[in-house]
Parts: C-alpha cells; sequence; structure tokens
C-alpha cells in the first residue's frame, strides 16, 4: 500500500486495484449487515407522525452486529431488574437508528470515494474521518469474525481456517494507522 500523505486540508494516497476491491468489497458487507437491522425497526404510525424513529428494543443476536451495535445501558448484575432490562431497551429503540445512520453514512463516504479500480483517492478531512470510522467498524466486524484477541499471534498455523483473513485485519490496521498520522501532519 501506498502511505497516505497529507496535501494541504486533503489526505490522498494511490491504491491498488486488488486493495480498492477488499476496502470496498468488506466496507459493503458491513453496510449491508448494518442496513439490514436497519430494516428490522418496527414500523410505528407515530414516528411516521412526528418523525421520531425508534429501532428494535433488544441486541442483535449476530455476534458481529452486537459488537457494531452495543448496549446503550449496561446492566450491571447478572440478575438484571425489569427497570434496568426496560431502560436497556428503552435507549437501544432510541439511540440505534441514529447509530446505524451514521454507521451508513461513512461506509457510503468509503464507497464513493474509494475507486473501483484502484487508483488515486483524494479526501477532504471530514471524508478522511467518515474513512477511519468505517474503518474501524470494518475492523470491529472482522476482528469479531476472527476471534482477535490480545492473545493472538501475529500469524496462524497454515491449517487454521483464519490464518488467510488475519493478515487483511493487520493490513487495514495499517490503512487506519497511516491515515491518522496523515491526517495529523
Amino acid at each position: 500500500m501506498n502511505p497516505w500523505r497529507r496535501d494541504g486540508d486533503e489526505v490522498v494516497t494511490e491504491l491498488e486495484r486488488q486493495e480498492a476491491a477488499v476496502l470496498r468489497g468488506l466496507v459493503g458487507q458491513v453496510n449491508d449487515m448494518l442496513r439490514a437491522r436497519a430494516e428490522e425497526a418496527p414500523q410505528d404510525e407515530l414516528a411516521e407522525l412526528t418523525g421520531i424513529r425508534t429501532g428494535p428494543s433488544t441486541a442483535p443476536d449476530d455476534p458481529i452486529l452486537s459488537r457494531l451495535l452495543p448496549d446503550f445501558h449496561r446492566l450491571d448484575s447478572d440478575q438484571p431488574s425489569k427497570e434496568d432490562m426496560d431502560s436497556a431497551a428503552a435507549l437501544r429503540s432510541l439511540h440505534e437508528p441514529t447509530l446505524l445512520d451514521l454507521k451508513t453514512g461513512v461506509a457510503g463516504v468509503v464507497l464513493e470515494t474509494c475507486p473501483p479500480d484502484g487508483g488515486p483517492v483524494r479526501l477532504s478531512l471530514e471524508q478522511a474521518d467518515a474513512w477511519l470510522s468505517a474503518l474501524n467498524d470494518v475492523r470491529l466486524a472482522l476482528g469479531t469474525a476472527l476471534d482477535v484477541d490480545e492473545n493472538m499471534p501475529d500469524e496462524l498455523p497454515d491449517d487454521d481456517p483464519r490464518a488467510g483473513h488475519l493478515p487483511v485485519y493487520h493490513w487495514l490496521t495499517v490503512v487506519q494507522e497511516e491515515l491518522i498520522h496523515a491526517i495529523g501532519s
């Protein structure tokens, strides 16, 4: 990968065709998952009248979506009270639509600005922030799928089914780190 660099009020790089395909593919998959979750939102007449949308009141069953859409209220005990459960459900219902909008919005910025066949990428600082958020979401999703934790080695044995995907996770980490450094320079 060509490093990101600052050029005035923009950050720029050049992506190879395969790099662009991987980025677009992963961001697109996460975006699709988030959009499918948004479609699960209950249809509410009051929401249609007021414009205040509500989302599902329960956490996603999928571990990747659960990582991307964490609880808005942590239950402190193993046996939470009904009030705590109701509070967690209400907060999720109120805030998840906004979080989904933000996450699909940043994914959209990447999909709009990442050239499908590779090539130059020139981002405003606002677009670069969107890329950082979208890259973070992809890393969270991939890290959850690969069960990445602080004890995972940098390389896995060839017979481990995750071995082919872990380098992509590490590459995304480098892309994100270099973008952070370019924004800050």
